[in-house]
């Protein structure tokens, strides 16, 4: 599901129109995006947590080559689900 099918199926859910859901949408993400950046994180109980994790710099290979490059050290976001999502998804 894109953004667009994503913003159709909540206009149609909350019988709002597309132009509120995707503002609505947007502000999420900036919020989210902006809590992330600022080492926050946001705690949506029974369906998730956003935050963000430290990989450490190391050495990989180029596939056709093979040489050796390094790859730097770098901050990534990442979403764990909360229990009720994984019990949902697997029920």
């Amino acid at each position: 599901m894109n953004k667009a099918e994503l913003v159709d199926a909540i206009a149609q859910k909350t019988k709002q129109t597309k132009a509120v859901v995707e503002k609505h949408l947007d502000a999420f993400i900036d919020v989210v995006a902006s809590n992330i950046n600022s080492k926050e994180g946001i705690k949506l109980v029974g369906f998730g947590t956003f935050t963000t994790s430290q990989r450490k710099a190391r050495v990989g290979r180029n596939p056709r080559t093979g040489d050796e490059i390094k790859i730097p050290a770098r901050t990534i976001p990442v979403f764990r689900p909360g229990k009720e999502l994984k019990s949902l998804i697997n029920q």
